[in-house]
Formats: structure tokens, C-alpha cells, sequence
């Protein structure tokens, strides 16, 4: 992945509405399936998150709230697997005993707020080589023509293109990692046979790109599905035009899901707003007021509509909204924090962790395994 801030495999600058119109995809509907090939007669789900230790509130309500919803309201036979994907972390070269550290963190945080691995199976990207065999398998069929079309390479080549300075970064310094990442996305997907991948709008053109090239394999492999997440993006708190993010430096600008409530009141009361002190939804002209408007409503317990959030402030003041939203996160985020420390500091929570991670590798690999068979034989190897 190209940024240690992205969390599922897979979040960053949203596609545009054209192309929600055209494959039909909504923010409102819970979860929404695009593709009309048929699934494997077996459901499998499968998403990842990069390891960047403690997850803001945007990574909660853009993925990892949809996880355990996933999880727990799949049916009996569907296979779930959800992975941490160090290896996409890797194109950043980050600190070694920090990347170690962040990996505890992200597992832990998955068991805190209620991923349950007898139900489904975490693990590490990197403790299944499976992910790696088949990413070369299907880079000798992907083309540099469709990888250089991906949004998110123009988005990091932008820069690099429009730079004046010699001693700025050039084009030969780009690492083939960032470039093929979304080769190791397709087969993190493509390795466990998944029908439905939870993602995040900014991936859809990762996911298209998976199927052209689980195509290239004949029926071997099913066509997964995409499945978005209905969440708004979470903006900063400091500076609502952009989303929030652990890029940004100010620690103001996000709720971390381990933000004891005193620290998530204090964030929310300093969120920058406007000199209105009406409440109206108008995410264009008044962004920091919509994103108090749109965090209400994500924990609204009657699923209202931002819109219908505001209609029912129109004649309150700012100062009441923000007492709503502090009220709303703090009992929205109940629990993960205490579950978390109980994991993460004692002898007994990490053997657990040892052990979650252990088993989860061990299914991992029996699952990849099984594909990687037909696809061997299917190669001539």
C-alpha cells in the first residue's frame, strides 16, 4: 500500500459520482454488491488493513465497523478472513522495531472491538507465502499499460512529474513496490477464492482490476465482488476539507478508537467549525459542521440520514451538536478502549495474541494452499 495511513487494504481519494452512477453504488445501502458474475458456490470475505498500530475513528466507521457486522451476520457458511497486510507496508521502508510493534497494536484492536477468530481467521500477510507465489503468477500477466492507469499511482506520480527542482525526488527513484502493489492486492484477494471484499470507494478500481486478472486464469479463480461500505468519509477535525488521517501532524485533527473519553471530548468541543452557529448540512460550504452532523449520525441508533440529523438541530446551536456528537462517540466506542490495554498489557493477552496470530496463520496458509494447487497446475508447475 502506498500510505501507512490507509487502513483496509485499501482507502483514499473517493471516485467520482459518475462512476457510482454507473455500477449503482450507493453510500446509504449497508453494503453493496457490484458485479454480475455468479460467486463460488462457497462464500468467502475477504479484506485486509495495514498495520499502523491504533486506528482513528474514519478507519473505524470506513471499515473495520463493517467488519464485525460482516462477521457476525454472515451466514453459517461463509468463510471469513481478514488479514493484516504487512507486506504492503513494506513500500515505505518503515522502522523495523516500529513496523513489529504496529502489527501487535492492529491485531490487537481487531479482537478489541469484537472480531471474534473462532468465527473468522487473522492473520498476517506475511506468514502466508502463498501471497507472494501468486503475486508473481499474475504479474506476468498484468501490463504495465493497466498498472500505470491505477488512480492512486497518478496521484503519487503527480508530484514527482510536476517537480521543478533538481533536488527533488525524480521519476527513476519510485520503487516498483508502489507501482505493483495492486498486483499483491489482487492476490491477497485472489489466493483465498474470496466472492466479496469489503473496500473502500477509493480500492473499486483495485477490485476491477483483480477481476481482468483472475479472467486471465479462466474459471479457476471466482469474480469477487465489491462490497462499499455505507460510512461517509470522516474528516479532520482540524481542517474538514481533507479526511482524517494520522499524516496529519496536529493529534486534534482525529479520535483514535483508544481516546479515553475525556480526550474525545476535548477533540470534539476544538473541532473547527465556522462563524455560524446555526446548524445546517451543507458539506460543500460548511464541511466541519457537516462532519458533526455525519459522525451523529453514523451512531445514530434510528440509522437517520445526516440530512434528517440536521432537521432535528436546525434550531439548536453548535454548541448543542457538538454535546450530541461527544455523547454519541464516547457510548459508540465503549469498551474498545479497556479490552485493548486488557490485550495489550498483560502476560496472559499476549500470549493470546501469539495465539490468534499462530492459528490464524496456519488456516491462512491450508486456505491459500488450496488454491495455489489449481493454479500450479493450471501454469504448468
Amino acid at each position: 500500500m502506498p500510505s501507512r495511513s490507509t487502513v483496509a487494504l485499501f482507502t483514499q481519494p473517493s471516485i467520482s459520482s459518475t462512476l457510482r452512477a454507473k455500477h449503482g453504488l450507493c453510500r446509504r445501502c449497508r453494503w453493496r454488491q457490484y458485479s454480475s458474475q455468479s460467486p463460488s458456490p462457497r462464500p468467502v470475505i475477504f479484506s485486509g488493513i495495514q498495520p499502523t498500530g491504533i486506528p482513528h475513528l474514519g478507519n473505524y466507521l470506513g471499515a473495520l465497523r463493517q467488519w464485525v457486522t460482516l462477521q457476525n451476520e454472515a451466514t453459517p457458511d461463509t468463510r471469513i478472513l481478514y488479514s493484516i497486510v504487512d507486506l504492503h507496508a513494506l513500500t515505505i521502508t518503515p522502522d523495523p522495531d516500529r513496523l513489529r510493534q504496529q502489527r501487535r497494536e492492529t491485531l490487537a484492536v481487531l479482537l478489541a472491538i469484537g472480531l471474534n477468530p473462532e468465527r473468522c481467521t487473522i492473520f498476517f500477510q506475511s506468514q502466508v507465502p502463498a501471497h507472494s507465489e501468486l503475486m508473481w503468477l499474475l504479474s506476468c500477466r498484468a501490463t504495465m499499460g493497466s498498472l500505470s492507469r491505477m488512480t492512486q499511482w497518478k496521484a503519487k506520480m503527480g508530484p514527482v512529474i510536476n517537480t521543478t527542482s533538481a533536488s527533488e525526488i525524480s521519476p527513476f527513484d519510485l520503487r516498483l513496490g508502489l507501482f505493483s502493489y495492486p498486483v499483491l492486492q489482487a492476490a491477497d484477494v485472489l489466493v483465498h477464492r474470496a466472492t466479496m471484499v469489503p473496500v473502500g470507494e477509493d480500492q473499486v478500481q483495485h477490485l476491477e482490476l483483480t477481476r481482468d486478472l483472475a479472467s486471465k486464469f479462466g474459471d479457476l479463480f471466482p469474480s469477487p465482488k465489491t462490497l462499499l461500505a455505507p460510512a461517509k468519509r470522516v474528516r479532520s477535525l482540524r481542517d474538514p476539507t481533507v479526511k482524517m488521517s494520522k499524516s496529519q501532524g496536529h493529534e486534534m485533527s482525529r479520535i483514535m478508537l483508544t481516546d479515553t473519553p475525556s480526550i474525545i471530548d476535548s477533540k470534539i468541543r476544538g473541532a473547527r467549525t465556522d462563524m455560524d452557529s446555526s446548524v445546517t448540512y451543507d458539506p460543500s460550504q460548511r464541511p466541519g459542521v457537516a462532519n458533526l452532523i455525519e459522525l451523529l449520525s453514523e451512531f445514530d441508533p434510528q440509522k437517520r440520514s445526516p440530512e434528517d440529523v440536521a432537521r432535528e438541530y436546525r434550531n439548536k446551536t453548535l454548541l448543542e451538536l457538538k454535546n450530541a456528537v461527544i455523547t454519541a462517540v464516547i457510548d459508540g466506542l465503549k469498551g474498545i478502549r479497556e479490552e485493548y490495554e486488557r490485550i495489550i498489557k498483560n502476560d496472559e493477552g499476549r500470549r493470546y495474541l501469539d495465539h490468534v496470530s499462530q492459528t490464524g496463520a496456519t488456516k491462512a496458509r491450508e486456505s491459500a494452499e488450496e488454491t495455489m494447487a489449481l493454479v500450479r497446475q493450471s501454469v504448468g508447475i
